[in-house]
């Protein structure tokens, strides 16, 4: 009677999430049947000179995916700053480029893009022996595993105004949240298939000890030294070069070029 108990209610548990799975998306079918916002795609070309860039049918994917996230995910203003259609619309382009071509939820843990007008004071706890401290850190973004990503406003309009530099604060935080996807971000986000982890263990591995090395030496790289600090960020830097920089990416270093183009499903070389 108990195991009947206990599979009628593993049934029932089963069957709401299935249930619900299907309301989500049905939901999100509805929304990317609608017409783009005229308003929207002027934004676009004014703040998002990447998305003239890409292939017709990644631009459609990619408007589609916008319109399902600033429906589903709340923005907050912190220090004065009014939230309005640029600003959820220039992020959400940037956020929903990691998006293209592949199955997704939209960052299911994530609920809340807090918006600061420019960069930001977060109050960080570190410990040293038995004593633990706050240390200030000055940030354009953040990510955190409770559902929310932090981001500079200024920061986010110079990335989306200068695409092809490398550096992307909202494709940098929105890499962590995929990472995040299954814990805490260490660098292996869910891949497509269980093999694909031992490639993409040792390809990642060797790229990141030799930016640790480049760090060190202060040789040249075409990655930010940041992405030397630990595996997690060095995912996060990557897939900004991948997606602005793909050429030299692909020149430099093509077999991690190549993971990354496995992983995110895309091939930007061919964008630009």
């Amino acid at each position: 009677m108990v195991i009947f108990i206990i599979m009628l209610v593993s049934l029932s548990a089963i069957a709401w999430i299935l249930s619900r799975n299907w309301r989500v998306e049905r939901q999100r079918n509805k929304i990317r049947a609608q017409a783009f916002p005229k308003a929207w795609r002027q934004i676009l070309k004014q703040r998002f000179p990447y998305f003239n860039a890409m292939p017709t049918d990644l631009q459609l994917q990619l408007k589609q995916h916008i319109q399902v996230f600033v429906s589903e995910k709340s923005f907050v203003g912190c220090k004065g700053l009014i939230i309005d259609d640029e600003i959820r619309v220039t992020i959400a382009a940037q956020a929903c480029l990691l998006l293209l071509n592949r199955k997704t939820d939209y960052y299911p843990k994530l609920s809340e893009i807090l918006v600061y007008p420019s960069i930001f004071v977060v109050e960080h706890p570190e410990q040293i022996g038995q004593i633990v401290s706050s240390k200030p850190k000055i940030l354009s973004g953040e990510s955190w595993q409770n559902g929310k990503v932090i981001l500079s406003w200024q920061t986010t309009q110079d990335n989306a105004a200068h695409p092809f530099e490398g550096n992307n604060v909202v494709i940098h935080e929105f890499a962590h949240q995929l990472d995040q996807e299954n814990g805490k971000a260490n660098g292996a986000p869910i891949l497509n298939r269980i093999e694909d982890y031992q490639s993409w263990s040792k390809v990642l591995a060797d790229e990141y000890a030799a930016l640790v090395r480049a760090a060190q030496h202060q040789v040249p790289s075409l990655f930010n030294y940041y992405g030397a600090t630990n595996p997690a960020e060095f995912f996060a830097v990557i897939s900004e070069v991948f997606f602005e920089k793909p050429h030299e990416f692909f020149e430099q270093h093509p077999a991690l070029y190549r993971e990354l183009s496995h992983f995110y499903k895309l091939n930007p070389i061919h964008w630009h």
